[in-house]
């Protein structure tokens, strides 16, 4: 599989956390990249680094949001939008490295709660 960064990606990123005040993210520390040749059918993905890393390590959370370019690039400007708002979704208030499931006790993340997002933004 080959990757590329995706400084565009980055650039919608950083105005998103700070259009929609997701305070927690510190845009630093997500680094986005678009694949080619991914076999999933995803439009994006997102990684985080465990948290033993940072115990070990010393190395502090990041996260890295891969955009799949055969998919992602063909969609219209406000479905990358909420395909990007929907990744930045699955990072924690703590930034731990960590990943939140699309089903959690105290939340949910689909495309009713992306829509909600997406009002406030528009």
């Amino acid at each position: 599989m080959q990757y590329l960064k995706a400084p565009e990606i980055k650039r919608t990123i950083e105005r998103l956390v700070e259009k929609l005040e997701f305070t927690h993210i510190k845009t630093q520390n997500v680094h986005c990249i678009r694949s080619f040749d991914a076999k999933t059918r995803a439009y994006a993905r997102i990684w985080g680094m465990s948290k033993l890393f940072h115990e070990v390590a010393g190395i502090e959370p990041n996260y890295i949001i891969e955009v799949i370019a055969k998919r992602f690039d063909k969609l219209s400007e406000r479905e990358k939008i909420k395909t990007l708002i929907h990744e930045l979704m699955h990072i924690p208030k703590t930034f731990s490295g960590a990943l939140l499931p699309h089903r959690g006790r105290y939340h949910h993340i689909n495309d009713r709660e992306v829509e909600k997002i997406m009002k406030d933004l528009f």
